[in-house]
């Protein structure tokens, strides 16, 4: 099979990394991986995984984990800094008029907030919110958590189907004043390339076993 991205390692751990867009994927990263680029947005992305953890299952060949990173839009955390992701909710989901609780998925019940695998503990964790558009401004204030992406959960739910646990990893990119031109969200992303390039060191570390010599 013909493709542009391929399964990493971390230690012992195979994984596909997961990104949307190639305006994150810099240098320091490609030095590194050659993750799966699904396009920007849940819909994308759910299909782009999908796809190619089925590919890899058919070929006997499934990773033991998906690793989710890319940038993420925060008004209150640290700019340019990476953080793991602790749980991930769908913030456009909601079927309350119907009865059912404000994100949570009513067929199937999908709670509202799926938590992800842990990551390196030199990381910082946060909550993040998933959703199909770009959060600016005043928008923020509908949003229950620490961050905001338009991936991670739909890649969980994916990843989920196969039965792979999945880690979050994202930097923050803009947030802080309101977004109006494209820069705003780019000017980030070469700092923000070299500190997901660091956290993915230390996911490295964080699954290789520490072998000590006997007494």
């Amino acid at each position: 099979m013909s493709r542009d991205w391929t399964l990493s390692s971390f230690g012992p751990k195979t994984a596909l990394c997961v990104m949307a867009a190639e305006p994150e994927y810099g240098p320091a990263l490609r030095s590194r991986i050659r993750p799966l680029i699904t396009g920007v947005g849940p819909v994308e992305s759910a299909a782009a995984v999908s796809h190619a953890l089925a590919v890899l299952q058919a070929g006997d060949v499934l990773p033991e984990l998906v690793v989710s990173l890319g940038s993420a839009g925060s008004r209150t955390l640290e700019h340019a800094r990476v953080y793991r992701v602790s749980e991930v909710s769908y913030r456009d989901m909601d079927a309350s008029v119907l009865g059912f609780p404000k994100g949570e998925t009513p067929y199937p019940r999908i709670a509202a907030v799926l938590p992800l695998a842990d990551g390196p503990a030199a990381l910082p964790a946060a909550r993040l919110a998933t959703g199909g558009s770009v959060v600016s401004g005043a928008g923020y204030d509908a949003v229950d958590a620490d961050m905001v992406d338009m991936e991670t959960f739909a890649v969980v739910r994916a990843a989920a189907r196969f039965g792979l646990p999945v880690i979050g990893l994202r930097g923050v990119s803009d947030g802080r004043a309101d977004l109006s031109r494209l820069e705003h969200w780019t000017d980030a992303l070469a700092e923000i390339d070299l500190r997901l390039a660091e956290a993915l060191d230390l996911l490295h570390d964080h699954f290789t076993p520490v072998l000590t010599e006997p007494a």
